[in-house]
């Protein structure tokens, strides 16, 4: 397996992954899977902001993708990123969320960001749960009964990770526009 930035031509790929999970999952609470064209502009805008989009290939194939968005716009919460993270169905459980995720930790803690929050699409997602905390998150809350998908109420679990030095010392101000 080889992790490499997201491409055009990865778009039918991470599309289906995305839309599997979508249709059938409680870890997105879309309840539409957005076509090529939506998750190529999503894709672009993530890159505009210089911010990672990657994939995992096996054999040339997409297995699985991450991604990383700032956690909210304002200035304050310029050190602080929002991983997303999806995987084949086929491809669950063989370590590449949790590949996938050590990639963007580093590339997190190189550009000097000092948190990293996931936010859990549903309290019994023990896949996106296991592999954060394997990664070093840990659960700050659960926010009961928000989302409605597939006849269920559902929750959301925010987790959360120091990157580098955390709240240890101050950030340099590297000017992050957001």
């Amino acid at each position: 397996m080889k992790i490499v930035n997201a491409e055009e031509k990865h778009i039918p790929a991470i599309r289906d992954i995305y839309a599997h999970h979508v249709l059938h999952g409680t870890g997105s609470f879309e309840t539409d899977p957005p076509d090529a064209h939506q998750m190529f502009a999503r894709l672009e805008k993530i890159r505009s902001l210089g911010l990672p989009w990657v994939v995992a290939l096996q054999e040339d194939k997409v297995i699985g993708y991450c991604y990383l968005t700032h956690y909210r716009e304002r200035y304050a919460y310029r050190y602080t990123l929002e991983d997303s993270i999806y995987i084949a169905p086929t491809a669950q459980r063989q370590g590449v969320g949790k590949a996938l995720l050590r990639h963007v930790i580093g590339w997190a803690e190189a550009q000097g960001y000092r948190q990293l929050i996931a936010i859990v699409g549903d309290s019994n997602n023990q896949g996106s749960l296991k592999v954060h905390q394997q990664a070093g998150f840990t659960e700050i809350g659960t926010l009961k009964n928000i989302g409605f998908k597939h006849g269920l109420w559902l929750d959301t679990v925010l987790l959360q990770r120091n990157l580098g030095e955390g709240n240890s010392t101050l950030p340099p101000d590297f000017g992050v526009a957001i």
